[in-house]
């Protein structure tokens, strides 16, 4: 079977607004037909990537091919692809017909072929007699029809959507989302998406690209993304999970939340620090008998309207979230029962926070733009070139950001089963990573403090 060919290579691509990076070096593959989704939180770089595809932004670094023809420096009105805006940018004193026209007309097609292009484009949308109506006066689900019939009637090579359902209520933004499906099916063109809606993304895609702050974090099918999460974000930000620290005992062998499970999983290091994520709906959830791993105790249970979503304290002091169609009352104790393939075990993305920095002297070393005190004795020189180690649990955040040595805003909370980690941009536009049990919210601003104990001094 012949593969399908890329219409659509990224090729290291960079961009920033002022100091601020956007997009860190991405390099992406888009087969042609394919329904790509860009997926991510605010601010992770997705719109932006969209944009430079567009030819709406000029790349920093890297080159945009489309077709096999590079279109970095070309003008959008020369590329070959259509946008679809979140805000659908239709024209008000233009008719549906004539709104949809609009490009046909001022690439001066006869009169004859415009209409035929239209009908055609207005039956896709399922918009057919709608085409005399005032823009005005549709519903914003039509006015999201009209838009994409706007664009589709051009016969782009590629349909770019930005966010296009983000402006509707729950029910109609369901119903779009399966004409959007319907509509990549019958037209057979490149559909690229983007959206920050994890259930939008695992619904509409072929393929999904999950971003996070400038970078690709995982690219894969929903099924593998939801299944086989490559780290702690990506397993974090598609759906529900509970995720924990463990150790690799062996091949095939994981501990985690005090007790030792049997995985699928192979070919790590004896002993190796790992993160498991484990979906609400793998665990099984029974009356306490001798067939559980483990028991807890019942200290939340609501009902979802497919199931019931149940929070559990184990006595080793962890918490999990379970998703169950039957219902355990809270203050019940249970058994708990977990099988090899439901355990996702990951490799670590990191182990303690890292920086470069430079010797003030014996006990002082500088980074992050301060000057730390380290209790290490180190035979480094002052002005000597160093890295920095600091554990997680060494990094102490304050309300008070004057209270600091440091500052910066939470920018991820990642809970995991017994505390919380934490990612604190600081000032410097640097992450440092926080274990915690206290509880804080997303943008909170903090002062930062390093215990001495907890830096260490290593060769670069």
């Amino acid at each position: 079977m012949r593969k399908a060919e890329n219409i659509i290579t990224i090729g290291k691509v960079s961009k920033s607004f002022g100091d601020k990076l956007i997009l860190d070096n991405v390099d992406l593959t888009v087969k042609k037909g394919e329904f790509v989704t860009f997926l991510g939180p605010s601010g992770c770089g997705k719109t932006t990537l969209l944009r430079i595809i567009a030819g709406f932004l000029k790349t920093d670094e890297g080159k945009i091919v489309i077709s096999g023809n590079d279109m970095t420096e070309v003008p959008p009105h020369r590329r070959t692809v259509n946008t679809v805006f979140q805000k659908y940018a239709l024209f008000p004193h233009l008719n549906v017909f004539n709104n949809i026209a609009f490009g046909l007309n001022l690439k001066k097609l006869p009169k004859e072929v415009i209409e035929e292009k239209v009908m055609k484009v207005l039956k896709m949308v399922g918009m057919t007699d709608y085409e005399e109506r005032d823009v005005d006066s549709l519903s914003g689900g039509q006015q999201q029809r009209v838009a994409i019939a706007r664009a589709i009637v051009n016969e782009p090579e590629v349909l770019l959507l930005d966010e296009p359902l983000a402006a509707l209520d729950l029910k109609m933004r369901k119903d779009m989302q399966m004409e959007i499906k319907a509509m990549h099916k019958s037209l057979g063109i490149t559909f690229v998406y983007v959206t920050h809606d994890q259930e939008e993304a695992l619904t509409l895609s072929d393929t999904i690209v999950v971003m996070s702050e400038g970078r690709i974090q995982q690219i894969g099918t929903p099924t593998e993304i939801y299944n086989e999460p490559k780290n702690a974000f990506v397993a974090d930000f598609i759906g529900e999970s509970n995720i924990l620290n463990g150790v690799m005992i062996q091949d095939s062998l994981v501990e985690f939340a005090g007790h030792r499970f049997e995985c699928v999983d192979e070919g790590f290091a004896v002993n190796e620090p790992v993160d498991v994520v484990i979906r609400p709906e793998d665990i099984y959830i029974f009356e306490h008998s001798d067939a559980a791993h483990f028991t807890g105790q019942v200290t939340s249970s609501i009902f979802k309207g497919v199931h019931y979503e149940m929070m559990i304290n184990t006595p080793e002091g962890f918490e999990f979230i379970i998703q169950d169609y039957h219902q355990f009352n809270v203050g019940e104790t249970v058994g708990l029962r977990l099988k090899p393939f439901d355990i996702h075990v990951m490799k670590k993305e990191r182990l303690y926070n890292t920086f470069e920095g430079t010797m003030v002297d014996k006990t002082h070393v500088r980074f992050l733009g301060a000057s730390f005190e380290c209790t290490e004795n180190t035979d480094f020189a002052a002005g000597s070139e160093v890295n920095v180690e600091i554990d997680f649990n060494g990094v102490i955040l304050q309300d008070n950001e004057e209270d600091g040595m440091l500052s910066g805003d939470v920018s991820f909370i990642l809970y995991k089963g017994n505390h919380y980690h934490l990612t604190v941009l600081t000032d410097e536009d640097e992450n440092i990573f926080v274990d915690t049990n206290d509880v804080w919210d997303d943008g909170d601003r903090v002062g930062i403090t390093i215990l001495p104990e907890a830096i260490r001094i290593v060769k670069p």
